[in-house]
């Protein structure tokens, strides 16, 4: 069972969303905590699962993927092994970074990052040749008008 977060459990989260690399030591310095129970602290959070993983954020352009596309996918049918199936072949698509199962009108939303016109093409195809999979629309983002992954912690 997880512990309930405190005051100092949610600004030790806060500071490290917004940069994962800092030192144990000025992490306590901007939590006000010295830095061993700072430091047991953010090893109990890792351990209880509130910080999954570290990682940098990179910037997607600059490694030559110019496009990003939302891509709703339908399927023929709606039972146990079709989902099942879909989940094992779209994570298989490197392409797609996000891939959500959705109520609505659609069954999954894909968040696909392409180099062109011609790779969105391609892996639109391998995207059609899933089973199961009856129908894909296609939303390309033209301007990115806000990005941010930081949770609000209250």
């Amino acid at each position: 069972m997880k512990n309930e977060l405190d005051k100092v459990d949610k600004r030790i989260l806060d500071e490290l969303q917004k940069q994962g690399r800092l030192s144990n030591v000025e992490l306590s310095k901007r939590v006000h905590l010295s830095p061993s129970p700072c430091l047991d602290r953010v090893k109990r959070l890792e351990k209880e699962g509130y910080i999954k993983h570290y990682s940098a954020v990179l910037d997607h352009q600059k490694l030559g993927y110019d496009m990003v596309a939302y891509v709703t996918v339908t399927l023929d049918k709606t039972t146990h092994n079709s989902f099942k199936q879909f989940k094992e072949d779209i994570i298989l698509v490197n392409e797609v970074i996000e891939c959500d199962m959705v109520a609505g009108g659609f069954d999954y939303l894909l968040k696909l990052l392409i180099k062109n016109m011609k790779h969105y093409r391609n892996t639109l195809g391998v995207i059609s040749e899933i089973s199961s999979v009856s129908q894909t629309h296609t939303y390309m983002v033209i301007e990115k008008i806000k990005e941010n992954a930081d949770i609000q912690i209250l």
